[in-house]
């Protein structure tokens, strides 16, 4: 008679928990980031006061400039300064973003996070479209003031308007990863924004922004023409105007699209570092 000998049943091994998928962690941190400004609306506020004086003053300071003969005939300044404050003012939360990381930097959180199995690029991604729907919230109360305000009511309707407001965010979305890029490798708000703020204004003021590039003077013109601000303000003014189009908005998205894929990168790098 043979002993059946009964062997121990060995315990599951249970696998580790891997974290959530990439989409969720950036749908949890887009809201993360968006939260203080839905519980304190004074940063909404704060952060349209620039775009808003900004309108108000060159409506007014710079209006004569649509008498002068190389302004476009029949064209309300107005309807032509609204676009390229549109394309700024995205380009300006694009700085935003920057320095939104380098805050989450300082405090702690994203040391955490490198504890936690979550992606360093669904941070990334989550800072961006975050201060990307920040921006649309700033463009859309901007474009109902000038409207109100102003009498803005450019030629190509409202499906213009629709247009560049959207090409102005991509552009603005793209730029805000070369800053988000800048603050990976600096970890500094303070110098995050003061490179930000530095790069930010030969961008909106050496371009096609406020005055037609034709009267600017010739080496200023030189600097316009290759400015990548010209070719986004140049495409949503055709577009908000009902001018013809042409090649003028692809050219803007493929910029856009380069840029955004290099800063993506640099911020990528930047933020692995230890």
């Amino acid at each position: 008679m043979t002993a059946t000998i009964a062997r121990p049943e060995l315990p599951e091994v249970s696998t580790p928990w891997q974290g959530s998928g990439l989409f969720t962690q950036i749908w949890v941190l887009t809201g993360r980031s968006l939260r203080p400004v839905l519980r304190d609306p004074k940063t909404l506020v704060f952060s349209l006061m620039q775009p808003l004086l900004m309108l108000v003053l060159f409506s007014q300071v710079f209006r004569v400039i649509a008498e002068g003969p190389m302004f476009p005939k029949g064209v309300a300044y107005i309807d032509y300064l609204l676009p390229a404050i549109m394309v700024t003012t995205a380009t300006m939360v694009g700085v935003q973003a920057g320095v939104g990381l380098t805050s989450d930097m300082k405090n702690g959180v994203l040391a955490r996070f490198r504890s936690m199995p979550v992606s360093p690029v669904a941070v990334l991604i989550a800072r961006s479209v975050a201060d990307l729907t920040r921006g649309l919230i700033e463009l859309v109360v901007m474009l109902i003031a000038a409207a109100l305000l102003f009498g803005f009511a450019p030629a190509g309707g409202l499906l213009g308007v629709i247009g560049a407001l959207l090409l102005a965010l991509a552009v603005g979305w793209s730029l805000g990863w070369l800053f988000l890029a800048a603050a990976a490798w600096l970890r500094e708000s303070t110098t995050a924004q003061m490179v930000g703020m530095m790069a930010l204004f030969p961008l909106q003021f050496a371009s096609s922004a406020f005055v037609p590039i034709q009267s600017l003077p010739g080496w200023l013109q030189v600097v316009a023409e290759v400015n990548p601000i010209s070719y986004a303000i140049n495409a949503a003014r055709d577009l908000a105007l009902n001018n013809p189009v042409g090649s003028g908005v692809t050219s803007a998205l493929v910029v856009s699209a380069g840029i955004a894929v290099v800063g993506a990168v640099l911020a990528e790098r930047g933020f692995r570092r230890p």
